[in-house]
C-alpha cells in the first residue's frame, strides 16, 4: 500500500522537467511501487501506452457516453474505476452481444487510451474511494477509525432521516434506500463505498464497532438487510442506507482527477459524472 502523498513530489519534479507527457506517464502515475499485486485487474484496455496524452478524463464507469463526452473535449486518455465489458475480471465474457461488439468497434474506431484504475486507488492508504465519499459528506473531521473495507465516523447526533436528506444533497442524487425508523438518531456511522456491502463485511463491523448506522454501495440483499431486519424485530435499533454502487464510488473518482491535476499540470484533466442508473417510477 502506499500514502496518497507519498512520491507526489517526485512525480511532479519528474514530469514538470518532460516536454510531453504520454499515456504510460500516466500508468506509472497510478501504479503501487513494485507493480501492481497478482491479479490486479488494472491495465490498459484500449489504445497505445506511448501515445502523447492531450487530455484526461477521469470517470467511475467508461461508458459510450463518457467515450463521446471525452472526444468533444479533446482528451485521448479515459482514466476509469470499472472495466469496459459489464464484467470485473473477464474482460471477454460477453464478446458475442451485439452491445459488446459495437462498444468495442467505437472504442477502436476513437483511438482513445482507457486505463482502468481499480486496485491501485482501493489499495492507496487512506482508501481513495472511500476517503473521497467520507469527505464528499462533509464527515473527514468525524473520522474515528479507517478499516481496510470501511471507515467509521462519528458525527454530532442526528436522525436517519436528516442524514438521508444530507447525503441526497451532497450526492447529487433524487433517492436512497433505507431500513430502521427515520427517526433514529445516530452517531456512530460506518462507511462502506462499493461492493462492500456483504454480510461478512458489515455484520461484524455493526457488531465491534457499536455502529447505529451503515452506509453503504450495494451488497446481496439477503445478508445485511436480512440482518438488519431481524436486529429490529427483536427491539435492537439499527439502520441501513443504499446509496448504490456508483453513487458511492463517484467522489472518489472526483478525487483522483484532484490527484491527476497535482501530479500533470500541464494537462488539461476533467472529471465526468454519469448520471445514476435506476429511477423511481
Amino acid at each position: 500500500m502506499i500514502a496518497l502523498t507519498e512520491g507526489l513530489k517526485g512525480l511532479k519534479e519528474r514530469e514538470g522537467n518532460k516536454m510531453s507527457i504520454t499515456v504510460q506517464d500516466v500508468i506509472d502515475a497510478l501504479t503501487l511501487p513494485g507493480g501492481n499485486p497478482e491479479g490486479s485487474v488494472d491495465e490498459l484496455l484500449s489504445g497505445d501506452c506511448r501515445s502523447e496524452v492531450t487530455g484526461i478524463v477521469a470517470c467511475f464507469m467508461p461508458t459510450l457516453s463518457v467515450l463521446d463526452k471525452a472526444a468533444e473535449l479533446g482528451a485521448n486518455l479515459i482514466v476509469a474505476h470499472e472495466g469496459l465489458f459489464f464484467s470485473h475480471h473477464k474482460a471477454n465474457v460477453f464478446e458475442d452481444s451485439e452491445v459488446f461488439q459495437e462498444k468495442k468497434r467505437r472504442i477502436d474506431a476513437s483511438g482513445v487510451a482507457i486505463y482502468r484504475c481499480h486496485d491501485y486507488w482501493h489499495r492507496c492508504i487512506p482508501d481513495g474511494i472511500t476517503e473521497g465519499l467520507v469527505q464528499t459528506l462533509g464527515w473527514g473531521s468525524y473520522i474515528r477509525e479507517r478499516h481496510p473495507s470501511a471507515t467509521i465516523v462519528e458525527i454530532p447526533p442526528a436522525a436517519v432521516r436528516e442524514i438521508a436528506s444530507n447525503v441526497k444533497e451532497c450526492l447529487g442524487v433524487s433517492f436512497l434506500r433505507a431500513m430502521g425508523d427515520p427517526e433514529m438518531v445516530c452517531r456512530r456511522i460506518g462507511v462502506f463505498a462499493g461492493y462492500r456491502g456483504g454480510g461478512q463485511t458489515v455484520i461484524p463491523l455493526f457488531e465491534k464497532e457499536g455502529l447505529d448506522l451503515v452506509l453503504y454501495g450495494e451488497g446481496p440483499e439477503w445478508e445485511t438487510p436480512e440482518y438488519i431486519r431481524d436486529s429490529l424485530y427483536m427491539g435492537r435499533p439499527r439502520a441501513l442506507i443504499v446509496l448504490g454502487h456508483g453513487e458511492s464510488e463517484e467522489p472518489g473518482m472526483s478525487a483522483l482527477a484532484d490527484r491527476l491535476r497535482g501530479i500533470f499540470p500541464s494537462v488539461p484533466v476533467r472529471y465526468l459524472k454519469e448520471d445514476s442508473l435506476f429511477r423511481i417510477l
